[in-house]
């Protein structure tokens, strides 16, 4: 984060930057994975920064999270046990715990220092650290999902960009591992980068994905707050299809209230624009 007297900076690569205008430095500390900074902001309230870049901002967070947890919720018939991987703020936790079905959410957070200052300056999302049905671990999600022995309904991938200690969460020897901790209807998503931005990364995770399950797919939403306002989650399954097994009826029936979710939403995310598509389409799954 680069600051002048009232504006940070996010840079997207040598040809974009996003200002934001804040009144103060709430948080800033380098762990041993990155800088973590929290910044407090009139018009786009709290904003979480790793390395420089925006992770989160209390006007537009409920998007991203509701749209990483939900989408699968309610594509898996009984969704008992999920997994988080990264989420250390803990703004997916808060949406997939909201479903009584879930029994067990398990979040592997590789960095205390984030789970820490979300605690102390992030309470909208960092709620669901005192859940009673959340199991915090800080380590290493690679290792954990190496090693572990517990099998998973869900697995939500929420990620930072592949640079830093993100990038094995973007490779081959991760997903084979998630696989193997996943029941025979299980779901994973995962935080796809931006079709604009990570083109190149897009095509390697879904490449991925369709080496290690039957059926892969591209979903998309929109938020304020991350480079060109269109990113995406990459959905891939045992054979459970984000349309085909989806109805919306079950979003009404759950009587859960949502910012930015809804049944429409989970259908009408996953038409692709032609130029996405296009790309992909050696990867995908047909929805139709």
């Amino acid at each position: 984060m680069t600051q002048s007297t009232t504006w940070v900076t996010e840079a997207q690569g040598d040809y974009l930057e996003l200002r934001y205008k804040v009144n103060q430095v709430l948080f800033s500390q380098q762990s041993p994975f990155q800088k973590v900074e929290i910044v407090e902001t009139d018009f786009f309230g709290k904003i979480l920064l790793n390395d420089d870049l925006v992770m989160l901002t209390e006007k537009d967070e409920f998007v991203y999270h509701e749209m990483l947890a939900h989408v699968p919720l309610f594509v898996h018939p009984d969704p008992k046990r999920v997994l988080i991987i990264g989420g250390g703020d803990g703004g997916t936790a808060r949406e997939v715990l909201r479903h009584p079905t879930v029994e067990s959410c398990t979040l592997v957070e590789i960095d205390p220092v984030v789970v820490n200052a979300c605690r102390a300056h992030l309470p909208q999302t960092a709620c669901s650290f005192e859940h009673p049905k959340l199991q915090l671990q800080i380590e290493d999600g690679v290792d954990f999902v190496a090693q572990t022995t517990e099998i998973f309904d869900v697995v939500l991938v929420d990620s930072t960009d592949p640079v830093g200690p993100a990038t094995p969460l973007f490779g081959l020897d991760f997903y084979r591992n998630v696989v193997r901790c996943l029941a025979p209807n299980g779901i994973v998503v995962s935080q796809a980068e931006s079709p604009f931005f990570f083109a190149p990364m897009q095509l390697k995770l879904l490449e991925i994905l369709q080496a290690c399950l039957p059926l892969v797919s591209l979903y998309n939403y929109g938020n304020m707050s991350y480079p060109g306002g269109t990113w995406s989650f990459s959905f891939a399954s045992q054979g459970l299809h984000p349309l085909a097994d989806f109805n919306s009826e079950r979003t009404i029936a759950s009587g859960l209230d949502f910012q930015y979710y809804n049944g429409a939403i989970h259908q009408a995310a996953f038409a692709l624009p032609s130029f996405v598509r296009d790309r992909l389409l050696p990867f995908l799954t047909p929805l139709h």
